[in-house]
């Protein structure tokens, strides 16, 4: 049973930075592609950043010089480091295994984790 559980959101003014993080279990972590996804209220849940098992990463226009992803395979742990965030970040973002030509999310989802950024 795949277990991923997000962690590390919270309330930041703009400019500011964040670090995510998903802990994945029930997958063997170090061959899946992992995406980081995000939803906005009234919006359609969307992927902010995406890396295979490989370590190549994928980061839409949106976001691409701003959010970095990682991962650690001895902690089956997933990363997103966001700065110079902006208002229209403000979501619950989410971490999923993805598929990885299309990064289309595999799995069921965890509970999120809230990013607010206001001033």
């Amino acid at each position: 049973q795949v277990q991923l559980v997000e962690s590390g959101g919270g309330l930041v003014q703009p400019g500011g930075s964040l670090r995510l993080s998903c802990a994945a279990s029930g997958i063997i972590f170090s061959s899946a592609a992992m995406g980081w996804y995000r939803q906005a209220p009234g919006k359609q849940r969307e992927l902010v950043a995406g890396i295979t098992s490989g370590r190549t990463t994928y980061y839409p226009d949106s976001v691409k010089g701003r959010f970095t992803i990682s991962r650690d395979n001895a902690k089956n742990t997933v990363y997103l480091q966001m700065n110079s965030l902006k208002p229209e970040d403000t979501a619950v973002y989410y971490c999923n295994v993805a598929a990885g030509s299309t990064w289309l999310p595999q799995r069921g989802w965890g509970q999120g984790t809230q990013v607010t950024v206001s001033s």
